[in-house]
């Protein structure tokens, strides 16, 4: 391993998640980047050497979900540092399937880049492109701006041509949001957002609003929809307990979909799409090991624009 990467996942863990029995010393982290040390004898797709990026989703590729192609609806379905040892060590080990070569870009992705990449990304990806269906011209909500999430969410709108208000408590973060393409910034922390978006959209509301928030947010996001409109949803970094009005809900036919991770062939597209020069990560801190616990505040103080990540190795 050479870098690491934190997610509000890791704050899950280490406050204790339901049903989820930990052996101690319990390993932390999902993402994570660095340099294949050996292989077993059938491996044949990566060899030692090779620069490579982790797909944190372990799937059994046996089960009926798998056999269709949904990985991340295996029934043994697990993840990096919530339900095996994670990337935040030396070495880890993990099957072949989950490693892709890291592309070469220019400038190089550096350790950090690398490992800030998978999770939110492919998270993100099958978000907006898989479930929701974003398409061009249509309107986006995104909760949060400065989480990975959230970012790779709005920029992977944009890309789709979709017009994409983004909201935050941080005018720095609103600011970063309209520096990488959204169209309208809002203040969640000043401004009613179902009132402003309605305004923004001529009373319409939004085809599609992404959220990881959870309980602080719920209502607000129905809320927002135009008639027909999807809530997407991949989190509740807020709570997860989320109370819903059932007549907007059918009356304007809206549809609330669940999202986790991806797919296999949804993780090689999105580092298809890295190594066309698109979607490249947004690092916000470099930690060294000795001072993880300190990257594991700012992470929950919510202070970053983009990832904070670990190195582990020069």
């Amino acid at each position: 391993m050479r870098a690491a990467a934190l997610n509000h996942l890791d704050l899950f863990v280490i406050r204790g998640l339901p049903g989820v029995a930990y052996e101690f010393p319990h390993i932390l982290g999902a993402d994570g980047a660095g340099v294949i040390d050996a292989v077993g004898a059938a491996v044949t797709a990566v060899r030692p050497g090779d620069r490579v990026l982790i797909n944190p989703g372990v799937s059994d590729y046996t089960c009926e979900f798998c056999r269709a192609g949904e990985h991340s609806l295996c029934v043994s379905y697990g993840i990096l540092g919530e339900h095996r040892p994670g990337t935040m060590a030396e070495l880890v080990t993990i099957p072949a399937h989950n490693v892709l070569p890291i592309p070469d870009l220019d400038p190089p992705l550096t350790w950090p880049e690398a490992a800030a990449f998978s999770l939110v990304t492919l998270t993100a990806w099958r978000m907006v492109v898989t479930r929701a269906q974003v398409k061009a011209g249509g309107w986006v909500l995104v909760w949060g701006i400065g989480g990975g999430v959230s970012l790779a969410a709005l920029r992977i709108a944009k890309q789709l041509g979709a017009k994409v208000i983004a909201t935050s408590s941080s005018d720095a973060k609103l600011e970063r949001a309209r520096e990488l393409g959204a169209d309208f910034t809002l203040n969640h922390r000043t401004l009613q957002i179902a009132r402003e978006v309605r305004a923004l959209t001529n009373k319409r509301g939004v085809d599609v609003v992404v959220e990881n928030v959870g309980e602080a947010t719920w209502g607000e996001s129905l809320r927002c929809l135009a008639k027909g409109g999807r809530v997407v949803t991949c989190g509740g970094t807020s709570g997860p307990q989320l109370v819903t009005d059932v007549r907007p809900l059918f009356w304007h036919q809206f549809t609330i979909l669940g999202s986790t991770m991806g797919n296999a062939a949804e993780y090689r597209e999105v580092v298809r799409q890295l190594g066309l020069g698109r979607l490249r990560p947004i690092v916000d801190a470099v930690y060294p090991l000795a001072r993880v616990r300190e990257a594991y505040e700012w992470l929950e103080r919510g202070g970053q624009i983009g990832k904070v990540t670990v190195r582990l190795a020069e």
